[in-house]
């Protein structure tokens, strides 16, 4: 169980910040990036859910506590015991997806991000949930990653964006399309 009764320590005031395994590291290191990235996607997502109905609701609120274990998973490169991102959270997002790309009409153009706002908001998490995938993969060329966490990195773009366009789609809005060239008549 975690309890804070401080939330200033001080420690990091010499640019470094502690992982979960006890070592200091520097702010600018690329583990440091990647969990930085996580937390940002997790603070994107709740905004996302200020606009989401019951069922996008509970599977964003799912999403936000698998990002916590994200973010764990990735503090504490060393030790067996640490939370780690497991298989089954990667096979529900995939269900998800599945059950919502179901609904949807087949692509026929790159989607736009936008559309209803929940939709927008979807779009800025995933986009973040990619810069998220890149730091992580940049960290896996040096250090070890769980290869769980990147699958699930990885499947969480694809959800976000589905969600966006099942959201679309819910509201009648529909997919807000790319045309190429489109604005080189104005």
């Amino acid at each position: 169980m975690v309890r804070l009764t401080k939330i200033y320590t001080r420690t990091g005031d010499s640019g470094q910040t502690g992982l979960g395994d006890g070592r200091r590291v520097s702010k600018t290191s690329p583990r440091i990036a990647a969990i930085g990235a996580v937390d940002e996607c997790n603070a994107a997502t709740g905004v996302a859910r200020l606009a989401a109905d019951a069922e996008s609701d509970a599977m964003l609120a799912r999403i936000q506590n698998d990002l916590f274990d994200l973010g764990a998973d990735l503090s504490a490169p060393q030790g067996e015991s640490r939370l780690r991102v497991a298989p089954e959270q990667v096979a529900r997002l995939e269900r998800e997806i599945d059950a919502m790309n179901a609904t949807l009409a087949p692509l026929t153009s790159f989607v736009l991000p936008g559309g209803t706002a929940l939709a927008a908001h979807l779009h800025l998490a995933r986009a973040i949930a990619r810069r998220a995938e890149r730091e992580m993969v940049a960290l896996a060329a040096a250090e070890p990653v769980t290869p769980a966490a990147l699958h699930y990195i990885n499947r969480l773009s694809d959800h976000l964006f589905v969600l966006a366009r099942a959201a679309n789609q819910a509201d009648g809005t529909g997919d807000v399309l790319w045309v190429p060239g489109a604005s080189r008549q104005l």
